[in-house]
């Protein structure tokens, strides 16, 4: 198999009219410095013609979907990226869950589980009646969700029969009633939420920022009027009676503030005082979310009481595989799970008939393979059960990759945004073999990526440079990692160049004498260690993928502080005392919303935005701060909510985002464009390409 991908005149972003031929069928290394244009190239160029040129062969409108800035794409295959960014925040979603290889425990374990009797102690078999498969295959639906009653062959006594349901803790014929499938139970932590000693003007509700302030005071002082008493504003919180208070906590529809007034009907509109309560809000939100991340750090949690963790029924928890349930088998490392499903098989030949072989074999075989597949991308030591939010970006790109593997397809373009983010140098070779993997498939794989070890592994790099951003968006070199050495225009191959003479000795600081203390740590997989570390200099914590780096750091140190020294997956922690403040810088997103920017992180966009009222043509236009703002009514396109962006909805396929065209991309309402408030300084919008039509004043 041969041939190139052919790009002429890509000019997306930062690139630089640039010209190029990807070979086919290779693996391919885009690299470069930061902000050089590889991600531009890659999945703002490739991936999204490759997006378009797909939809337009299967007969799909295509013109709302923008083409990227380039003159032709040849030969261009059809492609999958695979990002660094967890989109699944659900925190029931585990690794087994999203494999599928959980799902097909639940059948397993419905299907030759055993479980005591509950009214005399005896084991019950699994039967296998009424479940013969027809041609060797077994009809899911009258088996795997058949109901029925099974009898205990000692007593008699009935019991319902297992189906899978029984071991899902979505369901609620599995899930613990206590934790609804959790694992923990939740508390809001009132002291995060509401300072007593502040006003409401004041910041009293530590959720809201000043737009929040303003909006629901309003809403509050005209619910208090609705309901004749009075509501000061200014009043510390502490100093609310109870109505005040259960106004502001609970709201007007809840049973708290009801009993205040039983026979007056409570307002219907927010604007005459339909106030839904600070912690009514919170807990509404925390349930919508699925305790997803934002709202969750409000509450305290702890191991559920009743199935300290475990997520199942008791009942469900009873039942056994060859001495093990469900639970346990979730628990272990996925290698050791994977040694478990392969002794099984072994001995159900002896214990399970013929038919019943043909039952069970397909569906241990299926849950061997994909696990071993997670084995090979290098994720054996995670357990079926670890939550996929708390998975790094690299092993979560892995964990997608573990499933692109099973596909077999071939002839698609595979892009990855450098997929040993978070990986050991250790790892780094058995990533390179499923990469390997994926190429000798009769694919192309195409991966932006920094790491020597995979550079040098690389059929062609391409190096993006020479340098960020506008000084960026040019090819300065191709060819193996050998010929960047020998150009002398390659930034990476200067780089290596450089290398062996830099050997510059760091000046290593002693610290302040002062040490913080983490004493028998037992949080996952940390056994019980104690350790100490020297404040006042930098600290390296290192190991291979796995051996519990985060675990240590933000699950028991960052953890503890953030529960005022209590520990949390340790004995104890000493030291506090020399520590000032405790600031966590991880993997996770920056902002939740789509509509964050770096200005709007920054609150830079504020001053901005008072800038641009402060002018005198916005003054005669009676302009505010929120004309100018992407998210507020009044001054964002409300065609795409501000979003610059509007969904396509694909059907079959993931949907498709393109430019909004009622405000081309620029968030705004046209009128009120900071673009069009220009006299008497001549202000460009930042992020806006004024290129395409001329400014007007």
């Amino acid at each position: 198999m041969q041939g190139n991908i052919k790009i002429k005149g890509a000019r997306e972003n930062n690139l630089k009219n640039i010209s190029l031929e990807i070979p086919k069928y290779k693996l391919v290394v885009i690299t470069g410095p930061s902000g050089s244009g590889k991600s531009t190239l890659a999945l703002d160029t490739l991936q999204r013609e490759s997006q378009r040129q797909f939809m337009e062969s299967l007969g799909m409108v295509t013109y709302q979907a923008s083409k990227p800035k380039v003159d032709a794409i040849h030969g261009l295959c059809p492609s999958i990226s695979v990002g660094q960014h967890i989109t699944n925040r659900n925190p029931r979603s585990t690794v087994g869950t999203v494999t599928d290889i959980y799902t097909y425990l639940r059948i397993l374990f419905a299907k030759i589980g055993e479980r005591p009797c509950p009214s005399c102690g005896t084991t019950i078999e699994p039967s296998f009646e009424g479940e013969v498969p027809q041609n060797g295959i077994l009809d899911e639906e009258e088996s795997y969700h058949a109901h029925g009653m099974v009898h205990c062959p000692n007593c008699g006594h009935p019991l319902e029969k297992l189906t899978m349901t029984h071991f899902s803790f979505n369901k609620p014929e599995g899930a613990c009633a206590t934790c609804s499938g959790l694992g923990q139970i939740a508390t809001l932590n009132m002291d995060a939420v509401i300072d007593g000693n502040r006003s409401l003007r004041g910041g009293g509700v530590l959720i809201w920022h000043d737009l929040l302030i303003d909006y629901h005071t309003n809403i509050l002082k005209a619910a208090a009027k609705h309901y004749g008493f009075s509501f000061d504003e200014h009043l510390p919180i502490k100093e609310y009676n109870e109505v005040q208070r259960d106004l502001l906590l609970f709201g007007v529809e809840s049973e708290e503030f009801k009993r205040h007034f039983p026979n007056v009907k409570p307002p219907k509109t927010v604007g005459k005082g339909k106030f839904e309560g600070v912690i009514t809000g919170i807990w509404r939100r925390y349930r919508e979310k699925g305790g997803e991340p934002g709202e969750s750090k409000l509450f305290h949690k702890q191991l559920c009481p009743d199935c300290q963790g475990a997520r199942l029924k008791k009942e469900s928890l009873l039942v056994t595989v060859e001495g093990a349930s469900i639970v346990e088998v979730s628990s272990w490392s996925i290698a050791d799970a994977l040694a478990w499903m392969n002794s099984l098989q072994d001995r159900l030949q002896e214990k399970l008939t013929s038919e019943q072989l043909l039952i069970v074999e397909p569906l241990l075989h299926d849950c061997a393979v994909r696990t071993k597949r997670l084995i090979d991308v290098g994720l054996g030591y995670m357990s079926l059960h670890r939550q996929v939010v708390t998975l790094s970006g690299g092993e979560a790109q892995r964990l997608r990759l573990a499933t692109i593997l099973g596909s077999g397809l071939t002839g698609v373009l595979y892009i990855l945004d450098e997929p040993t983010a978070g990986l050991h140098p250790r790892d780094t070779r058995g990533l390179i073999r499923m990469l390997n993997q994926l190429r000798d498939l009769g694919n192309t794989v195409l991966v932006i990526e920094h790491d020597e070890e995979v550079m040098r592994a690389a059929d062609r790099i391409i190096d993006m440079g020479p340098s960020a951003g506008s000084l960026g968006g040019n090819v300065v070199g191709q060819g193996r990692l050998e010929d960047l050495l020998n150009n002398p225009d390659s930034v990476t191959g200067a780089y290596f160049r450089e290398e062996s003479h830099r050997m510059e000795e760091f000046k290593r600081r002693k610290g302040n004498g002062n040490f913080l203390t983490i004493r028998n740590a037992h949080a996952r997989n940390l056994k019980n260690i104690t350790i100490s570390f020297p404040l006042g200099c930098l600290i390296s914590v290192t190991g291979v993928s796995g051996s519990g780096k985060s675990t240590l750091l933000f699950d028991v140190l960052a953890a503890s502080y953030q529960e005022k020294g209590q520990p949390i997956g340790c004995e104890r922690i000493t030291g506090w005392d020399a520590v000032g403040q405790l600031v966590t810088v991880d993997q996770s997103p920056l902002s939740r919303m789509k509509r964050s920017n770096i200005a709007t992180y920054t609150e830079v966009y504020t001053h901005l935005r008072n800038w641009f009222a402060g002018l005198p043509e916005a003054k005669r236009s009676k302009l505010t701060a929120k004309h100018f703002s992407f998210n507020t009514p009044g001054g964002r396109c409300e065609n795409c909510q501000g979003l610059g962006v509007v969904p396509i909805h694909m059907h079959f396929l993931p949907e498709v985002e393109v430019r909004c065209p009622a405000c081309r991309g620029r968030r705004f309402l046209r009128k009120y464009s900071p673009c069009y408030v220009q006299r008497p300084y001549h202000f460009r919008l930042i992020g806006y390409d004024h290129s395409r039509e001329p400014v007007r004043s």
